[in-house]
């Protein structure tokens, strides 16, 4: 698909947002409203071979991921997005880069609920933060399993015990591409791994 590649033409060589231009952020945005007119799959939710699985961050607008590569001794890694239907569940894990042997992790985990066939709500529910040798983390799926098996990590591990809820709405989607806009107007371009 021609937008398709045009989207991906645009955000190479901009970290995920991190080193994009405003012309880029702006031939970025129009690229993703072009492919959006054209989402292969207008309901979704009911696509759940398509959204079930691991996606990776290849581009976001959202200040709260990318500003995190402004904390001191913290480059911001691979961000990932996994999702699980079957449990109505998504896994949100940022790896970061330090000094060597101190590489962090920042992973929040929350429940979503369809409201339309392309909106969920989502509710946040624990938060895991520390460092990967201390957590054990060694990929995402093998770190989701040991948040499924209710393990409780050496790090700061809690329940998120507010009321703090958002949305998303998945525009677009197919077998290997996926974009989201969220209720802060964040947009999310995610490639399934």
């Amino acid at each position: 698909m021609i937008g398709k590649s045009t989207l991906i033409d645009a955000i190479a060589g901009t970290n995920r947002g991190l080193l994009a231009t405003t012309a880029q952020k702006q031939a970025i945005l129009a690229a993703i409203a072009n492919l959006e007119d054209f989402n292969p799959t207008p309901r979704p939710l009911e696509a759940t071979h398509l959204l079930d699985g691991n996606w990776q961050l290849i581009y976001t607008t959202s200040k709260d991921l990318l500003n995190i590569d402004g904390l001191p001794l913290c480059k911001l890694g691979t961000v990932y997005q996994c999702i699980r239907v079957r449990t109505n569940s998504v896994y949100n894990i940022a790896e970061l880069y330090t000094i060597p042997f101190f590489e962090g992790l920042v992973s929040v985990v929350a429940k979503f609920s369809p409201v339309t066939e392309r909106r969920v709500n989502v509710k946040f529910q624990r938060s895991i933060i520390g460092l990967q040798r201390l957590i054990g983390y060694t990929s995402p799926g093998d770190f989701i399993s040991q948040i499924e098996s209710e393990k409780k990590f050496l790090a700061v591990d809690v329940p998120i015990n507010t009321d703090r809820q958002g949305w998303l709405d998945i525009t677009y989607i197919d077998n290997d591409l996926r974009i989201g806009r969220g209720n802060e107007g964040s947009v999310f371009v995610l490639r399934k791994t």
